[in-house]
Parts: structure tokens; C-alpha cells; sequence
């Protein structure tokens, strides 16, 4: 498979290093309308904080790139690996997006954002669920927006400096999905961590126990 897009960024995993147990998963699992997709938003509050230079520039060079998602497969197995996901959670989302070509479109533009990033796409997608419930305009209590619920900061410190453009699909994904891989190089790869600093409540359980349990419910099929 190839990503026909520049500045892939690292791959880390270690998501085992969670230390969630299937006990407050599923409390949070509950505490989302039983696992839902009707579970109210909680929206993030990214904390802006200084960049060094190289940091700032290898990031503002990876959400520079606006190039429409565009993948391609090398076997014939990956793509159909891919086509059954897409079908499955098409599936899934259906309730949230009844639109067919804008729910296909959402789910494509997050796969190849997830994938650039090297990030799982069930994550991405219960960040999402968690973040915004799914809503493309959302704006946090925190001015945070869209699908990913970007902080304005981030268009000024590597965008153009636009915030609107954070409402954009593909560039909101691209820049919440650039965040969170930043957010978990910075943590060496801690996913509980990680997902924590991205909300803008580090160290604290409720957040990544509530998009560790909506990520449940993305997870591929078999």
C-alpha cells in the first residue's frame, strides 16, 4: 500500500502501555449512552505551548500538503482489506451521516489522514466520536472546531493563519491527525498520555478512557 503523499510521519506503537483495564473501559463505555453513537461531544482544549523551530517547521511541512486523499495499492489483498473496512463502518456510521458519498468521503478522507500519520483509523474515528459526535462544524466552549476539534493556534503556528479553514474536511483531519501523532512522539509513544495532552487534561483517566471505549466500536471487522 502507498499513500501518494509527502512527509509521512513516524510510525510509533505502544498502545499497550495504556494500563486501562476492561473495567473502566466499559465504565466509560456506559457513560457514553451505552456505547452509542449518540454520546454527547467532549470537546478538546489543546494547550498551546512553545515549539522549537525544527519541531515547528517538520509540522508545518507535514499539514502542508493539501492534496486530495489518494491511495494506492500495491496487492490486490490490501485493497480489498481496505473496501471491506470502508463498507463495515459505512455501515456503522450511517446513523450519524445518513448522505452516502459524504459519509464515503469522511471515511476516506480519515483513513488517509490516520494512515500519513501512522495512526489507527479506529482511534482516529473514536476520537472523533468523542471529540465532536461526528458534527463538521462543531465549535468547543474553547473556540476548538470541527470534526477533530482543533484549537485556533495550531492555523497560526503551522498553518497559513486562517482558522476557517479548520472547518475544511481534509484540513482539520490533517491537522488534528499531525496533533495527536505529535502529542504521542512527545510521550514516547504513551497512548494514555497522548490522548490526554491532546484534550488538554494529561495525566487525567476520563478522556482516554471515553475515546479508548468509542474506539471499540470502530475497530474492523474480522
Amino acid at each position: 500500500m502507498t499513500l501518494a503523499a509527502p512527509d509521512s510521519l513516524p510510525l510509533h506503537s505502544r498502545a499497550a502501555q495504556l494500563g486501562l483495564s476492561r473495567r473502566s473501559v466499559l465504565a466509560s463505555a456506559a457513560g457514553l449512552a451505552g456505547m452509542g453513537l449518540g454520546a454527547p461531544a467532549w470537546a478538546g482544549r489543546q494547550a498551546e505551548e512553545p515549539l522549537a523551530d525544527s519541531v515547528r517547521g517538520a509540522l508545518a511541512a507535514a499539514v502542508a500538503d493539501g492534496s486530495p486523499p489518494k491511495v494506492q495499492f500495491d496487492r490486490v489483498e490490501d485493497r480489498l482489506v481496505y473496501l471491506k473496512w470502508l463498507g463495515a463502518m459505512s455501515d456503522r456510521l450511517k446513523r450519524r451521516k445518513s448522505e452516502t458519498q459524504t459519509r464515503l468521503e469522511f471515511l476516506e478522507t480519515l483513513w488517509y489522514e490516520s494512515k500519513r500519520a501512522g495512526l489507527e483509523p479506529a482511534l482516529v474515528l473514536g476520537l472523533v466520536q468523542v471529540e465532536s459526535g461526528f458534527r463538521k462544524y462543531a465549535i468547543s466552549v474553547a473556540g476548538a472546531r470541527g470534526y477533530m476539534q482543533v484549537m485556533p493556534f495550531w492555523a497560526r503556528l503551522i498553518g497559513d493563519g486562517d482558522p476557517a479553514k479548520l472547518f475544511h474536511m481534509q484540513t482539520n483531519m490533517r491537522f488534528g491527525c499531525v496533533i495527536l501523532r505529535h502529542y504521542l512522539d512527545r510521550e514516547k509513544g504513551d497512548l494514555f498520555m497522548g490522548l490526554g495532552r491532546y484534550n488538554g487534561s494529561r495525566g487525567r483517566a476520563e478522556y482516554p478512557n471515553a475515546v479508548m471505549a468509542s474506539r471499540r466500536l470502530w475497530l474492523p471487522p474480522d
